[in-house]
């Protein structure tokens, strides 16, 4: 049974910096596609980051690039999301997710992925 459960989030100021955990159990495939993904209240998911674990490409909205980072400790099997100059509109629940294979085109789509966790907020104060 695969499982994903984060860990990481909290309460920041605007401009600082907060590192997600998603520890992988259960999951046997050796490639796969991983993700962050968040929904603010009233609002639709939105696909934050991507990495595909055989190449260790990695992908990101433009809302959070060059703010965020997705990376992964295979060792761990964890998936890490480290954000750093957080604004007010980061407020969300964060999830992980992952899939055995996710086509290039949906790579930031909630749809295409089959495995979640259960989330974990990040407030970010003004």
């Amino acid at each position: 049974q695969v499982q994903l459960m984060e860990s990481g989030g909290g309460s920041v100021q605007a401009g600082g910096s907060l590192r997600l955990s998603c520890e992988v159990s259960g999951y046997t495939e050796s490639s796969t596609c991983m993700g962050w993904f968040r929904q603010a209240p009233g609002k639709e998911y939105e696909g934050v980051a991507a990495i595909y674990t055989s190449t260790g490409t990695t992908y990101y909205a433009d809302s959070v690039k060059g703010r965020f980072t997705i990376s992964l400790d295979n060792a761990k099997n964890t998936l890490y999301l480290q954000m750093n100059s957080l604004k007010p509109e980061d407020t969300a629940t964060y999830y992980c997710a992952a899939d055995f294979w996710v086509p290039f085109s949906a790579r930031l789509r909630p749809t295409a992925y089959l495995y979640w966790g259960q989330g974990t907020q990040v407030t970010v104060s003004s």
